[in-house]
């Protein structure tokens, strides 16, 4: 069988996460790659102690170009603050390594335009993070929305809440830094979640109206003093999609002050002859619903019906490490060449369309205006 070896650069949260995953890669049925960490990269050497329980891990280092310089390594994973993502990502396509990168993709749509320019140069295979609708729930949602059984579509809403700001006292972090995490705020840190479906639908905004909010504008910084947090906390964005030639509404919310939200990822599509909807506050339900004498919303419970199958039981529960999973195996599928029409990571063109609405989401706030998106 086939290794494909990997490095890491950033081993926090997300990195840890990528580590568990490849951990426990046995899982995958009847896969045909294996795939292995074989370096991490990280400023921090508290966080490189916890990957030296790892056995395949044969690079632990502070300097990150001795991943790019390493001759083993076929993938590079990045897990950085935004304002990093494109030097990064620029030298980890340079050394000619394929390169699974984290959202937003940049710190703005000039950084994503520099990347993607950079990786039309190469031969590198490169993706963007997006796990959520590797979920049973946002595969189903994929398949009703092909399956043409909704008809012509009305609306479209999708978003991701979660409610992890709420408390004002809880110390700042780069991810509330628009130095460190961008002018778009929370809608670099989930809006590519948001958006993974719609944009691999089709459904491009061509305009927007944007409302965003701070809410919350300075706190505490762990030295007993107080920072400012000058990021933009939750969104709420009015699109405009043309759908067979029709304008039609997609309604788009990104929020870390969502009360009452642990991690709720969402999409739902109504369309004249169907509805679907999916929420992971919910994380087994599917609802739908068809045009009929009566319009009943029915609700059908999930198992563990995955792109990928592994080990788990069809009756047991999926969540976010399994999602992660699937998400880690379209990617080495799709660079193998053996996705077939299973759902793929976000693609650079993808990535840029985001920002793009970003770019044009932030120029509507300013202006409370309409604005058209290129």
């Amino acid at each position: 069988m086939k290794t494909v070896s990997v490095g890491i650069i950033g081993g926090g949260l997300m990195g840890k996460e990528v580590a568990s995953a490849f951990g426990r890669w046995f899982a995958l049925n009847d896969y045909p790659l294996k795939v292995e960490l074989k370096a991490v990269c990280d400023i921090n050497e508290d966080t490189l102690n916890w990957y030296k329980q790892i056995p395949s891990i044969g690079l632990l280092t502070t300097d990150y170009k001795k991943l790019l310089d390493a001759p083993d390594l076929d993938v590079i994973y990045v897990a950085l603050p935004h304002h990093l993502h494109q030097q990064y990502y620029l030298d980890v396509i340079a050394s000619g390594k394929d390169l699974f990168a984290e959202k937003p993709f940049g710190i703005d749509l000039e950084a994503a335009n520099a990347i993607k320019e950079k990786i039309d140069q190469s031969s590198c295979f490169v993706r963007c993070s997006s796990e959520m609708p590797f979920l049973p729930g946002g595969q189903r949602v994929i398949k009703e929305i092909l399956s043409g059984r909704l008809g012509k579509i009305i609306e479209v809403r999708a978003g991701f809440c979660h409610s992890s700001d709420m408390d004002p006292l809880k110390p700042i972090n780069w991810k509330r830094q628009s130095e460190f995490c961008g002018e778009i705020g929370v809608m670099g840190d989930l809006g590519m979640h948001v958006m993974h479906i719609p944009l691999r639908m089709g459904w491009v905004p061509k305009r927007v109206y944007a409302q965003l909010q701070k809410i919350v504008t300075s706190r505490p910084d762990g030295k007993g003093g107080w920072s400012e947090c000058d990021t933009w906390n939750n969104a709420h964005l009015s699109s405009t999609l043309s759908i067979e030639d029709e304008d039609v509404p997609m309604l788009l919310e990104m929020k870390r002050l969502a009360p009452g939200e642990t991690n709720s990822w969402y999409i739902e599509v109504l369309g004249t002859e169907g509805g679907v909807r999916y929420n992971t506050k919910d994380t087994k339900a599917l609802w739908t619903f068809k045009r009929e004498k009566e319009q009943v919303w029915q609700r059908l419970d999930l198992g563990f019906q995955v792109a990928f199958p592994t080990i788990t039981g069809g009756i047991f529960e999926p969540g976010f490490a399994d999602c992660f999973m699937q998400m880690l195996a379209a990617y080495f599928a799709e660079r193998d060449g053996f996705l077939g029409e299973r759902f793929g990571c976000v693609t650079p063109e993808e990535a840029v369309l985001s920002h793009k609405l970003f770019a044009a989401a932030l120029k509507s706030h300013v202006t409370k205006t309409v604005i058209e998106i290129p």
